[in-house]
Order: structure tokens, then C-alpha cells, then sequence
């Protein structure tokens, strides 16, 4: 009953103590992001390195006569988020009057 008790009474100020964090600051906001977008682009580098994998086997245990594997699509450059956001649009350039 007294492990009970201790383990609610824990339970309580663990989530009172999270609940009362201040909010993340613009620079560990943006590293966190980074952190994020790292780890979405390495699944997606996973995924494409298993699709060559399966493909690999698939074609050693392929019947003549049967189609091939679809082709895996590698994915593009990683670019930071900050990054895509900073870069300027490309815009189309005014035409200039002939003289």
C-alpha cells in the first residue's frame, strides 16, 4: 500500500513538473527542428535502401518471364528548414525597354 502511495505521490510531481516548463527559446525551437527534419530525411534514405534491398533479392528469385521490381525513387538533397526558408523565391525578371 505504501509503494502504492509513494508511486501516485510521484506520479503527481512528475507531471506538475513538466506541466510548468517555460517555452523553448527561437534558438533551441529551430534546433529542435533541425533535429526533426534530420530524422524525417534519414526514414526517408531508410526506405529507399530497403526498396533497392528487396528489389536486389526479388530479382534473384525472379521467373524469366515475369516483370521486374518497381523502380525506387531516391530521395532529394536534405536542406535544413531554415534554410528552404531563407533562400529568396525565384522571381521573373522585369522586361527592360530597348533604347
Amino acid at each position: 500500500m505504501k509503494k502504492i502511495i509513494a508511486f501516485t505521490l510521484c506520479s503527481f510531481a512528475t507531471a506538475v513538473a513538466f506541466a510548468a516548463l517555460p517555452p523553448l527559446t527561437p534558438e533551441a525551437q529551430e534546433a529542435a527542428n533541425l533535429a526533426k527534419a534530420k530524422a524525417a530525411y534519414g526514414d526517408k534514405v531508410g526506405a529507399f535502401k530497403l526498396c533497392q534491398a528487396q528489389n536486389k533479392v526479388a530479382d534473384q528469385y525472379r521467373v524469366s518471364g515475369t516483370p521486374a521490381p518497381a523502380a525506387c525513387v531516391a530521395p532529394p538533397p536534405f536542406v535544413a528548414p531554415g534554410a528552404a526558408a531563407a533562400a529568396p523565391a525565384p522571381t521573373a525578371a522585369a522586361p527592360t525597354a530597348a533604347k
